[in-house]
C-alpha cells in the first residue's frame, strides 16, 4: 500500500477546493507547473521535493517569478480572505433563499437545458467554424466506448493517423492562458496521441464561435506535419 502524504481537511475540504478553484489559487501561473516539476526532479522522499520545489519553482506566464514559502503563504492568507470575506456571506444568502423549486428546477435545467445548448454550441464550433476552415476533412464525433471519450469529442482522421478536438464552453472573460487540463485528461490526451499519432487540440467555444483563434493555426501545422510522415 502506497503511504499517503496529504493533508486531511474533513468537511472543510470542499469549501477549500471550491474557494481555491474559482479564485484560480493554485494555477500553474501562482504555483508553477507542479506535476511537470516533479517528474523533472523524480524525488525519492517527500523532503526531497519540497527542497527542489522551492529551489527550481517558478510561476508560469510572460512574468515569471521565483516561488518561495513566504509566497505560498500568501496565497494561503488570499484564500482565506475570499472564503471569509466572499464565499461565506454569498452562501448565508444563497441558503437562506433556497427552495425545493430552485433544486427541481435545477436538476431540469443541468440535465435537459444545459445539455442542450452545450450540444448546439458544440455543433456549431466544428460544423460551422473548424469545418468551413478545413473543408477538405472529416469530424466525426468520437466513440462513447473508447476510453477517452470523455475527454476527447471530435476526431478527425488522416490515413491512418488522428487528431483530437476537445470543446470547452466559455465566457468573454475567460483567461485561456490560465486554463490548465486535468491530470486524467492529461492521460487521456497522452494515450491518444500514442495511439492515433497526433495531438489533441482544446477549442473554447463562446456562444457557438471558436474564441481561442490561435489553435486553428496550431491544428494547421498539426495537419501538416501527420501528412508528410
Amino acid at each position: 500500500m502506497v503511504k499517503k502524504y496529504s493533508m486531511e481537511f474533513g468537511k472543510k475540504e470542499k469549501v477549500l477546493n471550491y474557494a481555491c478553484q474559482t479564485y484560480q489559487l493554485s494555477r500553474p501561473n501562482k504555483v508553477g507547473a507542479v506535476m511537470a516539476l516533479i517528474r523533472e526532479c523524480q524525488p525519492q522522499t517527500i523532503e526531497e521535493w519540497e527542497k527542489w520545489y522551492f529551489e527550481n519553482a517558478e510561476t508560469a506566464g510572460k512574468n515569471t517569478c521565483k516561488i518561495t514559502k513566504e509566497s505560498l503563504t500568501e496565497l494561503g492568507e488570499r484564500l482565506y480572505a475570499k472564503i471569509t470575506e466572499v464565499v461565506i456571506p454569498e452562501w448565508q444568502e444563497a441558503f437562506a433563499q433556497l427552495t425545493e423549486q430552485d433544486c427541481i428546477n435545477y436538476i431540469f435545467n443541468l440535465t435537459i437545458n444545459r445539455t442542450y445548448d452545450g450540444y448546439i454550441r458544440e455543433k456549431s464550433v466544428v460544423y460551422d467554424g473548424l469545418a468551413l476552415l478545413f473543408p477538405e476533412l472529416t469530424f466525426e464525433e468520437s466513440d462513447p466506448e473508447l476510453d477517452h471519450a470523455g475527454d476527447i469529442d471530435y476526431i478527425v482522421r488522416l490515413n491512418n493517423k488522428a487528431i483530437g478536438i476537445q470543446i470547452k464552453p466559455t465566457t468573454a472573460k475567460a483567461n485561456f492562458g490560465n486554463y490548465s487540463p486535468s491530470e486524467r485528461m492529461k492521460a487521456n490526451f497522452t494515450d491518444f496521441t500514442n495511439k492515433f499519432g497526433g495531438k489533441v487540440f482544446i477549442v473554447f467555444s463562446l456562444d457557438g464561435e471558436i474564441a481561442n483563434k490561435d489553435v486553428i493555426e496550431e491544428i494547421r501545422k498539426e495537419i501538416a506535419r501527420l501528412r508528410v510522415m
